[in-house]
């Protein structure tokens, strides 16, 4: 496997050759940054830990240099950084069995650019490289730019491929923007309550953010369990945890339909619920 980047580092935890890792992903996750992919994707890493013939592989797309840090990290130069979550996000890869870890190195400058043609170039070369189950990325109202960035770059390189070569499902899923305001019938429920220890530890992983002063560790695991609870109001919990995510197959089945129209379909229908449910009552 050739990349843009020369320091794009693949990762193969249990040793042997990439190329037939990457053969072997059933469970694909493609995200923005280092630690993205323990927070969208526990369902995933459970599903493979949990059925024989399963494999997980995770994708970042960026180098991670640009991020906060302070205590222990303080002082760290971007090129530092970007070495010691680099060492992070192996160190996830080899607590959670994947198949195979990729970091491509892009800076989120550059995948930010309109077509970012030696990022999309990078992503229909992984995809050709599996043929997964389900891929998860991220989802299309997320707050974070980068994170909105990379999944128009990931649909740009999935609509690329033949349509035998498509996954069978592809589903955005929640980070900087919960999905718990998506009507009930438009949610995907993954379930994430399993492996609640690997869970904490996968996400422990990444010291250079949680040591500097962002408790992703206990945000994630808190809003698992809060979305499992507020499920629905008139039954018992029926999962420890869950990650909401939606169904964004359609955006690449069909090319054509926009994916700005897409996320609107999704806060129109949210707004004729509550204007559906007032109405009813008043």
């Amino acid at each position: 496997m050739q990349f843009a980047r020369p320091n794009a580092d693949v990762y193969v935890p249990a040793g042997g050759d990439p190329a037939a890792a990457l053969a072997r992903v059933t469970h694909l996750c493609v995200a923005a940054h280092q630690d993205d992919i323990e927070i969208m994707a526990q369902a995933g890493i459970s599903d493979c830990l949990d059925q024989p013939g399963k494999a997980f592989g995770g994708v970042v797309v960026t180098d991670g240099a640009g991020s906060p840090r302070t205590g222990a990290y303080a002082h760290l130069t971007d090129g530092q950084m970007r070495e010691v979550r680099r060492e992070e996000q192996r160190a996830a890869a080899r607590l959670g069995h994947y198949a195979i870890q990729l970091q491509l190195a892009h800076s989120s400058a550059e995948v930010k650019k309109p077509g970012a043609a030696a990022v999309v170039s990078d992503l229909v070369q992984l995809f050709f490289g599996c043929r997964p189950e389900v891929v998860y990325l991220h989802q299309p109202a997320d707050k974070h730019d980068t994170h909105v960035a990379v999944l128009l770059r990931c649909l740009e390189a999935l609509r690329r491929l033949p349509a035998d070569r498509q996954p069978v499902r592809v589903l955005g899923c929640e980070v900087w923007r919960d999905l718990d305001w998506v009507v009930d019938d438009e949610k995907v429920a993954l379930d994430s309550g399993r492996h609640p220890e690997l869970a904490a530890k996968l996400l422990l992983a990444f010291d250079s953010q949680i040591a500097g002063g962002k408790r992703y560790d206990l945000a994630t695991l808190g809003r698992r369990a809060a979305n499992a609870t507020f499920a629905t109001s008139h039954a018992t919990d029926r999962l420890a945890g869950i990650t909401w995510a939606v169904d964004l197959t359609p955006l690449v089945r069909d090319p054509g339909l926009g994916v700005a129209e897409y996320a609107a379909g999704l806060t129109a229908r949210l707004q004729a619920d509550v204007v559906r449910r007032l109405q009813s009552f008043a």
